[in-house]
C-alpha cells in the first residue's frame, strides 16, 4: 500500500487534488466527475505515484456505522433491529434514506438481500 511518504512530487500531487477536489458526494453531477476523473486515471498504462495516490483516494469506499444512521432511524437499537433483518423501513426511513444518499425511494422499494447491507458494520 502506498503512504504520504511515498509521494515523490507533492506539486504533481497538490496540483491533481486541486484538478479533482475531491470530496465525499452528494450529487449525481459530482458523481460523475469523478468517476469520470477516475475512469481517466484508470486508462492511463503509466500512471506516475500521485496518479497511483489520487485512484487510491477516489477508490476508497466509504464506511457507514450503525452508530451513523441514527438519524434516519430515530434509535440505535431501531438501526440494528433492521440490519438484523427483524424490521422492515418504514416510509419515513426511506424519505430519509434517499434524501441522505441522493437517490429515488424506489430503490429501497426492489428486493435486495440483507447481506447486501454489509458495508455497515457496528459501532
Amino acid at each position: 500500500m502506498t503512504r504520504v511518504t511515498d509521494i515523490e512530487n507533492k506539486r504533481e500531487y497538490a496540483k491533481l487534488l486541486v484538478d479533482m477536489l475531491p470530496h465525499v458526494i452528494h450529487t449525481e453531477e459530482e458523481n460523475e466527475r469523478n468517476t469520470a476523473a477516475l475512469e481517466r486515471l484508470l486508462a492511463k498504462r503509466d500512471r506516475t505515484t500521485e496518479e497511483g495516490r489520487m485512484v487510491e483516494l477516489l477508490m476508497r469506499p466509504t464506511v457507514l456505522r450503525q452508530v451513523d444512521l441514527i438519524d434516519v432511524f430515530g434509535a440505535e437499537s431501531t438501526v440494528s433491529e433492521f440490519l438484523n433483518g427483524k424490521r422492515d423501513l418504514a416510509k419515513s426511513h426511506i424519505e430519509k434514506l434517499s434524501l441522505r444518499f441522493n437517490v429515488s425511494p424506489e430503490l429501497f422499494f426492489e428486493q435486495h438481500p440483507r447481506s447486501a447491507i454489509s458495508d455497515v458494520k457496528p459501532k
